[in-house]
């Protein structure tokens, strides 16, 4: 059984789409197609059917996914073994919060390509909660996200790599002020609550009484300092990220104590194939 074909079947089950799977896989859909096809010949069965605009899979299909992934996985691991060099063979795939692509990753990266050049980094974009999820369904070898508010699995291996709190951003042409007069008497943007870092946000508001004219919630710290900058209102983000944001246009205020802490760290699982890189990727990273 060629192996590319279980590949195929998987994506598009996952994706719910033949096309999407063509564009991940970086092939024409036909040839997805032609894939299925001759998988479903060989298993002398129907993998998958339409359902509407998407793709499922058949009781058939539903009943070898989880065995295809494992098959998948122990290829992946035995192509990590068969290297002549100490490290496991690349690419790592690596997943990461916006606010770690616009701060501390580059210098990461650029650590890394001075010393491992031959090894090659899939980076993922996305938010802390999707990343947590890929790492822990062994879909990215590892993250670096904002550390989750429960207790993670003894399966997973956090390392920390910095702390920050919280600061108030204003656009320039706003009155300076105490910090809490400033957040009472403008019209209040704020980073989304369902995430960790806006979670953070609402407990220091609320354990201080402060209840701000929100006009906008969004998760993004870019998109929240550029709203700022464009004077729609003021916010308050993580620290870590609002030093990165270098324009005369927006003010950065420190907040009245104690404020709350986050911990951006590096995310895996203990059984993953790469652990070797993901392990060299930290020692790089501190």
């Amino acid at each position: 059984m060629d192996i590319r074909f279980l590949e195929s079947f998987v994506q598009v089950v996952e994706l719910g789409s033949i096309a999407e799977a063509a564009r991940t896989l970086h092939l024409t859909p036909t040839a997805i197609s032609m894939r299925i096809k001759a998988l479903e010949d060989q298993v002398h069965t129907r993998l998958i059917e339409r359902a509407g605009r998407t793709v499922m899979p058949t009781e058939s299909g539903t009943k070898i996914l989880a065995q295809a992934k494992l098959i998948l996985a122990e290829v992946d691991v035995l192509n990590s073994l068969a290297t002549n060099d100490e490290l496991p063979a690349g690419p790592l795939t690596l997943g990461a919060i916006p606010s770690v692509m616009n701060g501390m990753l580059p210098a990461m990266l650029r650590k890394w390509i001075q010393k491992h050049r031959n090894i090659q980094i899939l980076i993922e974009p996305a938010a802390s909660t999707i990343l947590y999820q890929r790492v822990i369904q062994n879909q990215l070898d590892a993250a670096i996200l904002t550390k989750p508010l429960f207790e993670l699995p003894k399966t997973c291996h956090w390392q920390l790599l910095r702390t920050d709190t919280i600061i108030l951003l204003t656009p320039a042409s706003t009155p300076p002020k105490a910090p809490f007069d400033i957040i009472r008497e403008n019209p209040f943007i704020r980073y989304d609550r369902r995430v960790v870092g806006g979670k953070m946000v609402d407990d220091y508001l609320k354990a201080h009484d402060i209840v701000p004219e929100t006009i906008l919630e969004l998760d993004g710290i870019n998109h929240i300092a550029d709203l700022v900058k464009n004077g729609l209102g003021v916010a308050i983000l993580p620290s870590s990220a609002a030093h990165g944001i270098q324009d005369p246009a927006v003010l950065q205020y420190k907040l009245p104590g104690p404020t709350p802490t986050r911990s951006i760290g590096l995310l895996w699982l203990r059984s993953t194939a790469r652990k070797g890189l993901v392990q060299e990727f930290g020692k790089i990273a501190l």
